[in-house]
């Protein structure tokens, strides 16, 4: 195995993530980083004035699931909508994990943001989890008028987990004729199961989500049909043959952890197809540096350069 480049601000926290991000992860430890504390929603909102508001809506199956809604105490209506699936792997995580970025636009934009508490792996194998995601998505564009935002500025946000379902959920939108998404915001997606890119052997035992915890979570998603032909397109996207026809898509991921490839190619597919995508691969980044290390020069660039993208997609 290569030893890992690490940029040297990320390289310095790596020591006290020890323990607490999941490498090596097997079926049996799984319920140990799900008990893991993360930040609260009320952490993450603070003190600024944002309203948050949940609603049970029909899942997969007609099976319950919840939505929570956020949108600023003055909102009027009319800014953009951004729908949000929250990273874990698919089988870790709530909706609230990672939502600071949700609550900066809202606050930003007057954005309406929707993130939804799909059901996870391996209690709820493929299909749930995506059809799920997909159900709240039809929701939110559904009740575009009710929460006061445009339709024509519905933009799908993912990292991670929840970057491969927000990928799995625009390809099921496009093929069902479903909600018009104006973007995909993909930051470092799983989306292939496979297992057999360069990085996906290259990083293991080492960084944040290696090769062991991957193919742990896509086992728990897939069962025996992972890495076979058997496999949806919707469950991992990377397996689709045909990306015409998607919205304009971000992608970022660190060029030291185990999505590097498949995300490359994904974005390579999409030019291929004539699509539209910006693509970013931060040098020297692990896996999720960008919420593990906030302050670092990396992040910085990398947040900018989401921003940047974001902007000048609402500004059309």
């Amino acid at each position: 195995m290569v030893e890992p480049a690490y940029d040297p601000e990320l390289a310095a926290v790596l020591p006290a993530l020890a323990g607490k991000v999941p490498v090596g992860m097997t079926a049996e430890q799984l319920e140990r980083y799900r008990a893991m504390d993360f930040p609260s929603i009320e952490e993450q909102i603070g003190d600024q004035p944002v309203t948050r508001a949940d609603h049970t809506i029909p899942g997969h199956g007609g099976e319950q699931i919840t939505v929570s809604v956020f949108a600023r105490a003055d909102h009027r209506g009319r800014g953009p909508g951004i729908y949000h699936v929250h990273g874990g792997g698919m089988v870790m995580g709530d909706r609230f994990a990672s939502v600071r970025p949700l609550i900066e636009w809202v606050m930003k934009y007057d954005a309406v943001a929707v993130t939804v508490e799909f059901r996870r792996a391996p209690e709820h194998p493929h299909p749930v989890p995506v059809e799920d995601c997909y159900a709240g998505l039809e929701w939110m564009a559904a009740h575009a008028g009710e929460l006061g935002f445009d339709p024509d500025r519905l933009v799908i946000f993912g990292g991670s987990g929840g970057g491969g379902l927000a990928a799995g959920v625009t390809l099921l939108a496009r093929d069902r004729g479903g909600p018009a998404l104006s973007g995909q915001l993909l930051q470092c997606p799983m989306i292939d199961d496979r297992g057999e890119t360069v990085s996906s052997r290259q990083y293991d035992g080492v960084g944040v989500w290696d090769r062991t915890s991957n193919l742990t979570a896509w086992t728990m998603v897939l069962g025996e049909r992972r890495g076979t032909p058997d496999v949806s397109p919707y469950a991992a996207p990377a397996r689709a043959t045909d990306l015409g026809g998607l919205p304009p898509t971000f992608i970022d991921v660190g060029a030291v952890e185990v999505f590097r490839d498949e995300a490359v190619a994904y974005a390579s597919a999409i030019w291929a197809a004539g699509g539209e995508a910006e693509l970013h691969v931060w040098g020297g980044a692990f896996h999720g540096f960008y919420d593990l290390a906030p302050e670092s020069a990396v992040t910085r660039a990398c947040l900018a350069a989401r921003e940047s993208w974001l902007e000048r997609l609402l500004a059309r």
